[in-house]
């Protein structure tokens, strides 16, 4: 059945593109207020440089059956965050869904680069916009939140907890960052127990972002085409959305609780509460990673999606 979310209101803090806009769109399908935020706007243009903006999301996030309200917000910015959830307050009186997805460390990787050689600001600059972001918002957003039982908190990574416990993450800067955030969503579980909240990990698989299509010169109506490049990515990739339904499961489950301080992935999660991507299929991508990529095996999808 589809999520119904109709009345809760939703903060997703890195709305712009990515997991965050499909999160967001995705609390819109179920009929959320969602407030979407990030530092790409209207007449406010990030480092990344990039087309989109808070407000375009927000519109996607209304045009799927919710309502959109684009905020932007730079989320290093104590002053900004605690603004932004004074106005939640003033216009809502109430948050029920916190989703930290900020990340902003794309173009500041340097792959299987080791600390010593790695870009030292660079890398520094990751665990700020990954880290620094999620506990800026929280320390503001959950007072709000735990005000009523049933709150559910996201935090967004990319990986398990399994999975990253036993392979290296690209970089020491990169797995630094991703490992704190699964353990500040176990942290944070620890602290909302007993207002009733929940707090999780959850990471998507491949994810087809629009600087992930464009890194393999394919859109989302094309996106099987980039097998001629990584066969691997046109077998078990899915869709920002995925991750989104993701989020709007465990926030219509009754239950979710009973998940707090748990790492979860968009594909296993499909499998439990029966959600699809919007091609209407269900991929497991991590276990698809260890079983085929990490195995050395050809690229098939059969099985895993």
């Amino acid at each position: 059945m589809k999520p119904d979310l109709s009345g809760h209101v939703a903060l997703v803090a890195g709305a712009t593109r990515g997991a965050g806009r499909g999160t967001a769109v995705a609390l819109g399908e179920a009929g959320a207020t969602v407030y979407c935020t990030g530092r790409s706007a209207l007449g406010r243009r990030s480092d990344y440089d990039r087309p989109e903006t808070v407000e375009e999301t927000a519109a996607l996030v209304s045009a799927a059956g919710g309502e959109g309200i684009a905020a932007a917000v730079d989320h290093l910015q104590p002053a900004e965050v605690e603004a932004l959830v004074r106005r939640i307050d003033a216009e809502q009186g109430r948050l029920d869904i916190l989703v930290n997805d900020i990340w902003g460390g794309e173009r500041r990787i340097e792959w299987n680069t080791p600390v010593w050689a790695h870009d030292l600001d660079a890398g520094l600059r990751m665990l700020h916009t990954g880290v620094d972001t999620h506990l800026i918002t929280s320390h503001y957003a959950l007072p709000l939140l735990i005000r009523r039982p049933g709150g559910l908190v996201v935090e967004m990574t990319d990986g398990t907890r399994e999975y990253n416990a036993g392979h290296y993450r690209v970089s020491v800067f990169y797995d630094l960052v991703k490992a704190a955030v699964l353990r500040l969503a176990y942290s944070q579980a620890e602290e909302l127990k007993k207002y009733g909240c929940t707090a999780v990990a959850l990471t998507p698989g491949w994810m087809r972002s629009e600087m992930m299509l464009e890194a393999f010169g394919v859109t989302e109506a094309n996106w099987r085409d980039a097998a001629a490049v990584q066969p691997h990515f046109a077998a078990i990739s899915e869709s920002p959305r995925f991750v989104g339904r993701a989020v709007a499961a465990l926030a219509a489950d009754p239950g979710a609780l009973g998940r707090s301080g748990g790492s979860f992935s968009s594909g296993g999660l499909a499998r439990e509460y029966g959600f699809t991507d919007i091609d209407g299929s269900r991929p497991d991508c991590w276990r698809y990673l260890v079983e085929v990529q990490d195995a050395g095996l050809p690229a098939a999808a059969a099985g895993y999606r």
